[in-house]
């Protein structure tokens, strides 16, 4: 009798046993699903503050062209100007570049391309330019907007010499150099373009009309010879530069001397 009480207990101890197995698995599953799910909230807090934390600014470049003028230039000015103090050699103080628009009379949308493109061009958004003083033969209201300007100064004044000198210029058509009498009589100096589609920045299919505009290149020079040495050592193409440099060659060469008098022939030869 008694084997026949022990085999109901064994069979429900082994029920149970299987019952409390099966459990615990569950109950494992239960926590490592918790786990895995604290797992993933967690990594996607650090990625949603990890975007929501704005990254550092790129360390910004300075221009190759102040770094050449302060190791090259500035040393080479100073032995051929005689300058002895550093702080006295000339340099780039700003650049102004001032675009006029007579058009802007009678379309003031107009404005808003030159705004833009102007832009483009220097990296630096430019202003509007208003007139002074009203004048009835222009058609000319005081106040009214007749064009932009932006003055450039520190890098992004050496960054657009850079590009004016040595990619814009050379793509006028028929270029042979710049003026070298736009100077003011104080080292500063002008320059008129006709066509602002020469610098590469444009985009031409977006461009409207073509519009000139003027730069002004203000500088430290306390006379026009110093501004025009300044100028021509970053590489602006001054014409006459050449022809006054063969002149002084010419007038230093020493005259050949005289050819020897060759003998007349007699008369009756």
């Amino acid at each position: 009798m008694a084997d026949k009480k022990d085999k109901p207990d064994k069979a429900e101890q082994a029920a149970k046993a299987e019952q409390t197995a099966k459990s615990d698995q569950a109950a494992k599953a239960k926590r490592e699903g918790k786990a895995r799910q604290a797992e993933q909230k967690k990594a996607a807090d650090e990625a949603k503050a990890a975007a929501a934390t704005p990254l550092p600014p790129e360390p910004k470049l300075p221009a190759r062209l102040r770094l050449r003028f302060e190791s090259e230039i500035a040393p080479a000015l100073m032995r051929e100007l005689k300058i002895e103090n550093k702080m006295r050699v000339p340099r780039l103080e700003k650049i102004t570049i001032n675009m006029a628009l007579q058009e802007a009379r009678d379309n003031v949308k107009i404005l808003d391309s030159a705004l833009e493109e102007l832009k483009v061009i220097t990296g630096q958004k430019p202003v509007l330019t208003r007139a002074r003083k009203a004048i009835s033969n222009f058609k000319l209201r005081q106040g009214m907007p007749i064009g932009v300007m932006v003055t450039l100064r520190r890098d992004r004044m050496w960054e657009f010499f850079d590009r004016l000198v040595n990619i814009s210029l050379p793509r006028v058509r028929d270029f042979r150099g710049v003026s070298d009498k736009a100077f003011d009589g104080r080292g500063n100096y002008s320059l008129g373009l006709k066509e602002h589609t020469i610098f590469p920045e444009l985009n031409l299919d977006k461009v409207e009309k073509v519009k000139g505009l003027t730069i002004n290149i203000t500088t430290t020079a306390r006379s026009d010879f110093e501004g025009q040495t300044l100028l021509r050592a970053l590489g602006m193409p001054l014409r006459g530069g050449d022809r006054d440099g063969d002149g002084a060659k010419a007038a230093a060469k020493p005259p050949p001397p005289p050819e020897p008098a060759t003998a007349s022939e007699p008369a009756g030869a």
